[in-house]
């Protein structure tokens, strides 16, 4: 059941306010929550103390009242002192964008790396936030309830920071064991020079359908599929697949999480061992939703995301996905690494398919190989491996026409003959 809400926002010099105040409304339906009334507030800069003006908190407090709504959500993330103060003078609960965020998160987190995670997320978040009037919350994380009641306040914060500082510990050193084992299938993939495609861009703008779509249009052996839904952070883990092209040639595509505008820093940084996935890409395929107005926005939250987290110097295609939303869009068409397209077109799938062929296998060649009958082995590698344009057997062996890549030219260079 849908808890009914109140959000208020100062506007600050946010040049994309009401862009942000449209997007809280998304974040709170994608936590059941419902956004019956809306505050805005003209400032320069948040209050310090109680992050609107005293004036608003009057307005808040009567449009509470008569809405009979007994919870707030701010448009940003409150110091703690903002917190404590709006939930005094309000007698209301208050959660900020932030924790909004935080909470989305710790329910659709599938995968064990995913849900510690967010657990350090939310310790981090929590810890700053400890009070003296109330107990610790960690009975919420696992552990903790048993430090209540015991000494003064002051005494008791102390042990619930230590409790919290520990935790978030524990749970690191779990994850870095997760991101051990992701290191060494990665270490393994370069070895085999397998090619590493990977979606990025703003949360909904259809990573997960762009790939569950080329993973059908090419009948893959590895189709799993991975979950979507039209909704803020369908997905949260990175998911991994391999595209076998009918030339024989393959590479990986993985999807990742996506952004939104102010992502809060504490999972930024817990996600950023998912995200070493995307440093190792040989191409970004940036996703973005065309048919969303403020398409542009999206771009450079995803973008100042991407450059945070130190994904740099990769090549990127701009991919403006949904352009079917588009009545005057024709598609699908690609330019300058522009590239327009429907995820659920077939044209616009194989179009984008030869953009990354002719991106990630543009140092493969043709080239000519005789092997002798006493090496038979490698004629049956390469017609497992590569694109296989002709064979001929001759009295000194097995003259085969191929497209290699730069692993099996070297590989198969003593086979190596000029072409007729």
């Amino acid at each position: 059941m849908e808890k009914n809400i109140i959000i208020i926002g100062v506007s600050g010099n946010q040049e994309n306010f009401d862009y942000s105040m449209t997007e809280l409304k998304e974040l709170a339906f994608a936590n059941q929550l419902k956004v019956v009334g809306e505050i805005r507030q003209n400032l320069a800069k948040a209050h310090v103390a109680t992050y609107v003006g005293k004036g608003k908190l009057t307005e808040i407090i009567n449009l509470a009242v008569e809405l009979e709504v007994d919870t707030i959500v701010t448009n940003d993330e409150l110091t703690p002192t903002q917190l404590r103060n709006l939930e005094a003078q309000l007698e209301l609960t208050v959660i900020d964008r932030t924790r909004l965020i935080l909470a989305i998160f710790a329910e659709r987190a599938q995968s064990k790396e995913a849900k510690l995670q967010v657990e350090i997320a939310q310790l981090n978040y929590e810890m700053p936030r400890l009070r003296t009037d109330q107990g610790t919350t960690l009975d919420q994380q696992g552990g903790g309830s048993g430090l209540n009641n015991r000494g003064s306040g002051e005494k008791q914060i102390e042990l619930d920071r230590r409790t919290i500082k520990n935790q978030i510990k524990r749970l690191n050193l779990e994850l870095e064991s997760i991101t051990k084992e992701q290191q060494t299938r990665r270490h393994k993939r370069q070895k085999n020079q397998i090619p590493l495609v990977s979606l990025v861009g703003y949360t909904n703008a259809g990573k997960s359908t762009t790939m569950n779509q080329l993973l059908q249009h090419f009948h893959s052996q590895e189709a799993k599929t991975v979950f979507e839904k039209d909704m803020l952070f369908a997905t949260l883990d990175t998911s991994v697949r391999e595209i076998v092209l009918p030339d024989r040639k393959k590479f990986l595509l993985s999807d990742t999480v996506g952004f939104v505008s102010k992502l809060p820093h504490q999972l930024v940084k817990a996600f950023r061992s998912t995200l070493e996935e995307t440093k190792q890409a040989d191409l970004l395929i940036h996703v973005v939703d065309y048919s969303d107005p403020n398409y542009q926005l999206m771009m450079d939250t995803t973008d100042k995301t991407l450059a945070e987290i130190g994904i740099l110097d990769i090549p990127v295609i701009l991919a403006y996905n949904k352009a079917d939303l588009i009545p005057e869009i024709s598609y699908p068409t690609y330019e300058d690494n522009h590239f327009i397209y429907s995820a659920r077109d077939e044209k616009s799938l194989s179009m984008l398919v030869e953009i990354i062929k002719s991106t990630i296998f543009k140092e493969y060649t043709k080239a000519t190989f005789l092997i002798p009958y006493n090496q038979t082995q490698y004629v049956a590698y390469l017609n497992e491996k590569a694109a296989v344009e002709s064979e001929e057997y001759l009295d000194n062996g097995t003259k085969i026409v191929a497209e290699v890549g730069p692993i099996d030219l070297n590989k198969l260079a003593m086979f190596h003959v000029d072409s007729d």
